[in-house]
């Protein structure tokens, strides 16, 4: 069972990767655009038949290990 993982800042900490990359692309001459925020991407293939247990055992790698609580969220969706 295949599913991905989003990772992002929270939306109070500062991100300055997505600060600079938001600097560089207006230098770049794209002018209309509002914000950049950086994060991580996992795609993560379980040997689970069971939906549920699945979900569950990513989201404790995602709790534990793939992402920092204090200040980053993550979105798990199962993949197709």
């Amino acid at each position: 069972m295949k599913f991905s993982v989003i990772v992002t800042l929270k939306k109070d900490v500062l991100d300055p990767q997505g600060k600079v990359v938001s600097q560089t692309l207006k230098n770049m001459g794209i002018k209309n655009l509002n914000l950049v925020r950086q994060g991580k991407f996992f795609e993560i293939d379980i040997d689970e038949t069971d939906p549920i247990k699945a979900e569950n055992q990513v989201r404790v790698m995602s709790e534990k290990l793939l992402s920092n609580q204090i200040i980053e969220d993550f979105k798990i969706s199962r993949a197709k």
